[in-house]
């Protein structure tokens, strides 16, 4: 069987090693070389690339990327726990399908979906419109929100971080909640604890595994992505993953690849605590 297995896994192994592996490779090769462009054969071996990392504007994107993903997380940790146990409580039998609906909007392209986003807060949009045929006026622009440092697009990049990734948090929470023994909250219920003492003593402490594992599913992309803020920012909202791309567009692949290896060795680094945290995997969906 496990001959079988092995003979089935190697094709696959052979393409992941292609396209995974090998340009891991290159990135850590790029990182400590001095190179124009693509042509290798000019390059020199240096360390001047990790100079980048003080300047004022590379340390400006990682403080918003940091901002922004421990925002986005505190937000989806707060509605994700009171959606995720609204669900876990609710006497509707088919909790699959309100789970279903919850994730239905990311089966959607994500840039489509924020494109939508920025039109709705923006002036004259389509919701505006139908609204003042029948007399109703609604207008609101939030972009137009600045008090000198565009509280407007931050505000619409951060609503954009939560809309598309607070399911991320919801179903490694409500997993969490589904595989709490009852009987647990009973005896607790027998030792006199009220409702309050039996969410905070035994509920909340039981589903710190997906509260743990939501969390980094969420903060991971809120950080290192890019589309979002280039979207609803409009370009004024600058984080890593905006820093990395223009780092390629301009050719500079070794200060790309010296941010890249960053966010993999975070990104790494995560995906061991959730190991640790839920050996069993049970807030993995």
């Amino acid at each position: 069987m496990n001959k079988a297995f092995t003979k089935m896994a190697t094709p696959y192994l052979v393409w992941l090693s292609i396209l995974a592996v090998f340009p891991v490779f290159m990135m850590l090769v790029l990182i400590f070389l001095d190179v124009p462009g693509i042509k290798f054969g000019q390059a020199v071996f240096s360390l001047k690339n990790f100079a980048f990392l003080k300047e004022p504007s590379t340390l400006q994107a990682f403080g918003n990327s940091f901002k922004f993903a421990f925002l986005t997380m505190a937000i989806c940790w707060v509605l994700g726990y009171l959606v995720a146990y609204q669900i876990f409580r609710s006497k509707f039998k088919n909790k699959f399908l309100i789970l279903t609906i919850l994730i239905l909007p990311m089966w959607s392209n994500i840039l489509l979906r924020n494109e939508a986003l920025r039109n709705m807060l923006e002036p004259n949009n389509m919701i505006q419109d139908l609204l003042s045929r029948i007399n109703i006026d609604l207008s609101v622009n939030i972009y137009a929100l600045d008090f000198g440092n565009k509280e407007g697009h931050q505000l619409a990049v951060l609503l954009g971080l939560v809309i598309t990734y607070l399911p991320f948090m919801i179903l490694p929470i409500y997993t969490a909640l589904e595989k709490i023994d009852y009987s647990l909250e009973e005896a607790a219920v027998d030792l006199g604890a009220n409702d309050f003492q039996k969410f905070w003593r035994v509920i909340f402490p039981l589903s710190l595994k997906g509260v743990i594992t939501g969390s980094i599913m969420v903060f991971l992309p809120s950080m290192s992505g890019f589309a979002i803020p280039l979207i609803l920012g409009k370009g004024n909202i600058v984080l890593v993953g905006n820093l990395i791309e223009q780092s390629f567009l301009h050719t500079h692949y070794n200060l790309g690849s010296l941010l890249a290896i960053i966010l993999l060795v975070l990104i790494l680094g995560s995906i061991f605590v959730v190991s640790k945290v839920d050996k069993e995997g049970e807030t993995l969906l």
